[in-house]
């Protein structure tokens, strides 16, 4: 955990959801919300690849801003099979978004199903996925401006399921040669992708 990482506790639907908020070093862009992966197997707003994610929304000036779903960590709260967690992290922007503030949302495994799901109610200004549950989890249909990373040798979420996914769309996937679902020894180039990405235009 980053020493300058503030802890926060915002009101859930059920019960306190702790979240932990990284600044960014220059002005502030906007909030930057990040879900984890899945709580059953282990998945912790601490996961590597979502303090990756922090990392590269706070270089390029957003609050980001990674919390536990119902039942992790501080949280309160059990697993409610995916759908109370989606009202965890609509909780977690409604609590700590200021009005008018540019919104992006991110999400790993899971995470990114969750992710997906908000940005339908939301519209986000950015959306980021990485390594998104489409085997397992209905993900919602998103704008092309998405950013979908996905490793070439994912074997949790098979790259052929979310290629599947995304072929309707016409949405392009970043494939990250030999990386695995955790992206061992690929999270400076998967933080770098996202960097690239949160630096051009949006739209």
């Amino acid at each position: 955990m980053n020493p300058r990482t503030q802890r926060r506790v915002v009101a859930g639907p059920a019960g306190d959801l702790d979240c932990a908020l990284d600044e960014p070093v220059g002005a502030l862009h906007g909030v930057a919300v990040i879900c984890h992966p899945h709580p059953q197997h282990g998945g912790t707003l601490d996961n590597k690849v979502v303090a990756t994610l922090a990392r590269a929304f706070t270089q390029c000036g957003w609050r980001a801003v990674r919390f536990n779903f119902r039942g992790i960590g501080g949280s309160a709260g059990a697993w409610d099979e995916g759908r109370g967690e989606i009202d965890d992290a609509l909780a977690v922007v409604a609590a700590l978004r200021e009005p008018g503030q540019a919104l992006a949302l991110a999400g790993f495994s899971f995470g990114g199903y969750v992710a997906s799901q908000a940005a339908a109610a939301l519209q986000p200004e950015r959306l980021v996925l990485v390594g998104p549950a489409t085997a397992s989890f209905t993900v919602t249909p998103v704008r092309s401006d998405t950013l979908v990373i996905h490793g070439e040798a994912d074997d949790v979420v098979l790259l052929a399921a979310t290629l599947d996914w995304a072929r309707p769309l016409a949405l392009p996937v970043v494939v990250v040669p030999g990386a695995g679902h955790f992206f061992h020894g690929q999270l400076p180039l998967l933080k770098s992708l996202v960097v690239r990405h949160l630096s051009a235009p949006a739209g």
